[in-house]
């Protein structure tokens, strides 16, 4: 499972950090990773989510990364901003963007 490698890295995570977060042995890790093991459904779920993407983009069944690139309502990919290139707002950060948000929308409510 190279994607699973990939991501990892791009997560900056060791093999030990993410059989944490997914409560298995390093060496489960090591071993999807070499694909001489398949990780169960339960495991792949907590993958995606850890990831932020799709089970398909980990198996290599899809370029994809995820559907939440699709929805993108206010256009922030035509100003240069791609949303995957960042990690989920906190939530406290989520609420600093919705008051920004409703400041700069404010004259385009319906």
């Amino acid at each position: 499972m190279n994607r699973l490698k990939q991501l990892r890295e791009e997560f900056n995570m060791t093999q030990q950090e993410l059989a944490n977060k997914l409560d298995c042995a390093k060496s489960s890790i090591a071993m999807y990773e070499k694909g001489s093991r398949k990780p169960s459904l339960d495991i792949l779920i907590k993958l995606a989510e850890c990831f932020n993407c799709s089970i398909d983009y980990i198996l290599n069944l899809s370029e994809v990364r995820s559907n939440d690139h699709f929805h993108d309502p206010f256009g922030l990919s035509e100003m240069g901003i791609n949303i995957q290139d960042y990690t989920p707002p906190t939530y406290k950060q989520k609420e600093q963007l919705a008051e920004l948000i409703k400041i700069f929308l404010k004259d385009n409510k319906k």
